[in-house]
């Protein structure tokens, strides 16, 4: 009689629904053509939510259940690769070395962020700067099916846990409402926009692409996407390279000694970017541009609230994360 085989995680995110189970590193998977592809495709998923500002590609990542594993394989890369790398040194040691920072699947998913930086760049800004609120409206509702589907995978609500959701939401809408800067960066400011910015990516909920418009960045960095500018791309990079590699080893402890706290946490940065994404905006004068900024009732809008379009878009981005938390479920089981 042969054993039933052991239970798998059922999580559309980061582990298993036990209380507060932590992350733990099983070190790199071998994935199938298949599932690589499926990696790359949720990389492109990224890089375009990534492009919005108040959208996080680390959001999508946390939907398609690729998020520990991301913050795992980042949280790998550091000095003791240089050990991994002396203990059988020549090629033996390099492969040791890209087995150890899953460097296939890290691979993939940067390919696949890049596909959309590169072909998604000017169409997205297209659409924010000439149909702001069809756009807004889409992501609007991706955000709060996002939300909803995280706030059912917090177990056993209690007051420490409350306290970080709630948290997480004010310091989202804080980050929401603070003034944007409109100076031309220079290259080592925009190395440090990039170290910032690259942060906020990785968090759900706050969005790498805002913290660069804050930071009067985003314009630069978009338009250098969009016309290949490989200076600024490279310096861009480097801060984003250099932030990153700091900032998932923090990460990666906090979610594997306080998985479920850390949960509430990053679900709070995600409902509070509500404010950031909500779709009818005008700017100080009432009227509409490329640069509004404040949020205003739907029939104050000034063409109207186009309820028929923007409930419809809003259904289409909750649909959507479905799909994806269903995928990331489907992949997660096989």
């Amino acid at each position: 009689m042969t054993a039933s085989p052991s239970p798998r995680p059922d999580s559309p995110s980061l582990r298993p629904p036990a209380e507060n189970a932590p992350i733990h590193d099983a070190g790199p998977q071998k994935d199938s053509p298949k599932q690589l592809l499926g990696v790359y495709v949720k990389g492109m998923v990224m890089g375009a939510a990534d492009i919005v500002p108040g959208v996080s590609g680390g959001t999508i990542a946390l939907i398609t259940g690729i998020y520990e594993r991301l913050i795992n394989a980042l949280g790998s890369i550091g000095p003791s690769l240089w050990g991994v790398f002396r203990q059988d040194g020549g090629i033996k040691g390099l492969l040791a070395v890209w087995r150890r920072v899953d460097a296939t699947f890290l691979l993939c998913l940067v390919l696949g962020i890049a596909t959309s930086l590169v072909t998604l760049a000017g169409i997205i800004k297209h659409l924010l700067d000439n149909q702001p609120l069809l756009i807004w409206s889409f992501f609007f509702g991706l955000v709060v099916a996002t939300v909803v589907i995280l706030l059912t995978e917090i177990k056993r609500w209690n007051t420490a846990r409350a306290s970080l959701f709630i948290i997480g939401m004010v310091t989202a809408v804080i980050i929401s409402s603070m003034p944007m800067l409109a100076s031309t960066p220079s290259l080592p400011y925009l190395f440090f926009a990039g170290a910032i910015a690259i942060c906020a990516m990785i968090l759900p909920g706050i969005s790498g692409s805002f913290i660069l418009l804050l930071l009067g960045a985003y314009d630069t960095v978009l338009e250098a996407v969009h016309t290949f500018n490989l200076t600024i791309i490279l310096t861009v990079v480097a801060g984003m390279a250099s932030g990153l590699l700091l900032f998932t080893h923090m990460l990666k402890w906090l979610l594997s000694r306080y998985y479920q706290g850390t949960l509430a946490l990053l679900t709070g940065f995600i409902a509070g970017s509500l404010l950031k994404v909500w779709p009818w905006k005008t700017d100080a004068l009432g009227t509409l541009n490329s640069d509004a900024i404040n949020n205003v009732a739907p029939w104050q809008y000034p063409t109207g609230a186009h309820w028929l379009t923007t409930l419809g878009l809003m259904l289409l981005g909750a649909v959507l994360v479905s799909l994806l938390s269903w995928w990331g479920h489907r992949s997660n089981r096989s």
